[in-house]
């Protein structure tokens, strides 16, 4: 089994994907031996896309707001592992970002969780990563987040933070109410000595 530094240079030079999706390939993630918590989401947006960066734009603002982490934080390697679902921005759909190819995950995802062994919390972000993570994902996205409690403590299902879901966070006041505050608590014992 190689070590995941070997792993990670083979995930940045896969090419798996050329010619399916409509920008060059750029694989954007981040990880690292030590992290402590995974992210595991869709994958990259435009925006990411084009700085390689992992949540580079409104919703990695959102996200870290949600965390209660900073920026210096979240872009930490051996404190925050991002692993999307597909390393590369799919393309744009109807209404939205069109869903992550499965390929990506299939060829990726286990080898790199496997070798991601400190990990104490999992958040789980959008109906692709939740079919992946969770073992009873419920029939909707809101089912899965309001679910939360029933999870073990070290994975939270959350939606995806972009500004495109003002709609479902203003319908689902519980999720700030309820879900953010533990989340907070959650992200500081993991990251916690």
């Amino acid at each position: 089994m190689p070590p995941l530094d070997t792993l990670l240079s083979s995930v940045r030079d896969c090419r798996l994907c050329e010619g399916s999706i409509p920008d060059p390939v750029r694989p954007v993630l981040q990880a690292h031996a030590e992290a402590r918590i995974l992210i595991a989401g869709q994958a990259p947006g435009r925006k990411v896309q084009e700085s390689g960066i992992p949540f580079d734009d409104a919703s990695g603002e959102r996200l870290r707001d949600w965390m209660g982490v900073d920026r210096a934080t979240f872009y930490d390697p051996a404190q925050i592992a991002i692993l999307p679902m597909a390393f590369c921005y799919p393309g744009t759909g109807k209404s939205g970002d069109i869903p992550p190819p499965p390929l990506c995950a299939a060829t990726w995802r286990s080898a790199l969780l496997d070798r991601l062994a400190n990990i104490r919390l999992t958040l789980v972000i959008g109906k692709y990563a939740m079919g992946w993570h969770l073992d009873a994902p419920r029939r909707s996205l809101t089912d899965s987040i309001r679910h939360w409690r029933e999870l073990d403590g070290a994975m939270v299902p959350l939606p995806h933070p972009s500004p495109r879901n003002n709609i479902w966070l203003s319908k689902n006041p519980w999720f700030g109410d309820d879900l953010l505050p533990v989340l907070r608590q959650k992200v500081a014992a993991a990251l916690g000595d």
